[in-house]
């Protein structure tokens, strides 16, 4: 597994900006499959954004965010990053970071970051 530590998150009006920061431990940071999901409270953890390899990297959205978040990643600095603009109150939830170290799926979480948007 590896160590994740998830840094950027705030409050911010609706229709602001925020970039979100997901530092990872470890030498292989670039081999990993990445994920952002988020929790609102009350809810199921979802889906927000993954960056993986599929003879390139490879971006993916939930319907909720595409237009408005993007994914991105900085191997030499074992970092994935979500940069979020346009924000909705909806948007307000806990953001986790993930990784894939195996091909089992997420096994590696960070321990999140709160973002809260008002309206």
């Amino acid at each position: 597994q590896v160590q994740l530590v998830e840094s950027g998150g705030g409050m911010v009006q609706a229709g602001g900006s925020l970039r979100l920061s997901c530092a990872a431990s470890g030498r292989t940071f670039s081999r990993y499959d990445m994920g952002w999901f988020r929790q609102a409270p009350g809810k199921e953890r979802e889906f927000v954004a993954a960056i993986n390899w599929s003879g390139g990297w490879r971006t993916s959205y939930a319907d909720s965010v595409k237009g408005r978040f993007t994914i991105s990643r900085d191997n030499a600095k074992n970092t994935v990053y979500l940069q979020m603009n346009r924000l909705k109150p909806e948007d307000t939830a806990a953001y986790y970071c993930a990784a894939k170290t195996t091909n089992r799926g997420y096994d590696s979480w960070g321990q999140g970051t709160q973002v809260t948007v008002s309206s």
